[in-house]
């Protein structure tokens, strides 16, 4: 899999004085495709105790920004299951086995829009919640994104292609219209990228 040298910031936050727990055993509970569960047992470095936990087994995630070359950002709309609504998102999904997160990235982007780039920028990841969830979502930038052809969707989407002014981003997550919450995330990340990149002109 691919190595990605994001960005580092200029400020240290002080060492921790924190300690790993011990892990003292797991084992496998249920197989649901997309996400499997373990229960994991382990030991409280402060106290000693070994406590159980949950957590949900994930294959890494991946999102893309296609910018066009009129400085539109090529977002999709679906109705998600979980809150029953429809959302208001940036292409994305799963990285398949042997696949990269820059080469999902584009995939998801070419099938759910019909948008294409040469061009695959990473931008960083999130934890979605290292609570108890052990993936991570990769976000990329795809600048000069055009179409060059129809959606290739499967039986379980229903897509809308949207193109929003990419300086209207931040507008539409502080009035509630974006709320899928890796979504504001990446949001954040291509932020940073253009502070960092300050000449960069949005293609």
């Amino acid at each position: 899999m691919e190595k990605y040298n994001y960005p580092k910031g200029g400020y240290s936050i002080p060492e921790t004085s924190l300690k790993d727990w011990r892990k003292i055993g797991e084992r496998h509970l249920a197989d649901y495709g997309i996400f499997s569960i373990r229960r994991v047992e382990s030991e409280s470095p402060r106290t000693g105790k070994t406590i159980p936990f949950q957590i949900l087994e994930c294959g890494l995630w991946t999102n893309v920004f296609p910018v066009t070359l009129n400085h539109e950002v090529v977002m999709i709309r679906q109705y998600r299951h979980g809150t029953e609504k429809i959302t208001l998102e940036i292409p994305g999904g799963l990285v398949e086995r042997g696949e990269s997160p820059a080469h999902a990235a584009r995939r998801e982007m070419v099938e759910e829009t019909g948008y294409d780039s040469e061009t695959i920028v990473p931008l960083g990841y999130v934890e979605p919640n290292p609570a108890f969830i052990s993936n991570s979502c990769h976000t990329f930038l795809a600048p000069g994104a055009a179409s060059v052809g129809r959606q290739s969707l499967d039986h379980g989407e229903d897509i809308e292609v949207v193109t929003v002014p990419m300086d209207r981003l931040g507008t539409l997550v502080a009035d509630g219209t974006i709320t899928h919450s890796l979504v504001v995330a990446a949001i954040y990340l291509l932020e940073l990228h253009i502070r960092q990149h300050p000449d960069w002109n949005g293609i």
